[in-house]
């Protein structure tokens, strides 16, 4: 079941997004950034046990981004992954949102969701905050997504 994401859940998320972080798959969340962005978090839980979760982050007026998709490792390759984003889809569509992005190593992942590979050049700036805490910045090897709604 995919519902939004409560304070009690919070650590639970950095666990999930952190463990990938360390692989160099994400950015790591310290638990003061999901708290302050629990409203941009949707989970995925199975029998009381958080398996995955997602935010939604509106970058502007049209556009969001996806961020911190991250799925319990024995359950990768489930559906979770593609639930979670087909969710935050939906979401950002009722929000009114034209385009969502995202920044991945996962390619094939999104291209199967119906995303195309964009210029991260043209993104706006605004973007880049996050990035300013990557240890590859400048030179960000992530490939750039979108979909338009």
């Amino acid at each position: 079941m995919i519902r939004s994401a409560k304070i009690p859940d919070v650590k639970e998320i950095q666990n999930l997004v952190n463990f990938h972080a360390k692989k160099g798959e994400m950015l790591t969340l310290s638990l003061s950034e999901i708290y302050e962005r629990i409203f941009e978090f949707d989970v995925y839980e199975e029998n009381s046990q958080i398996l995955g979760c997602c935010a939604l982050h509106p970058s502007w007026e049209d556009l969001a981004e996806i961020r911190s998709l991250a799925v319990k490792e024995d359950f990768i390759g489930k559906g979770i992954g593609k639930q979670l984003v087909e969710n935050a889809l939906k979401r950002a569509k009722d929000l009114g949102i034209k385009k969502v992005f995202a920044l991945t190593y996962k390619l094939e992942f999104f291209k199967k969701l119906g995303f195309y590979e964009i210029s991260k050049d043209g993104l706006p700036r605004k973007i880049w905050s996050d990035c300013l805490k990557c240890p590859l910045f400048p030179d960000c090897d992530e490939i750039a997504v979108m979909i338009e709604l």
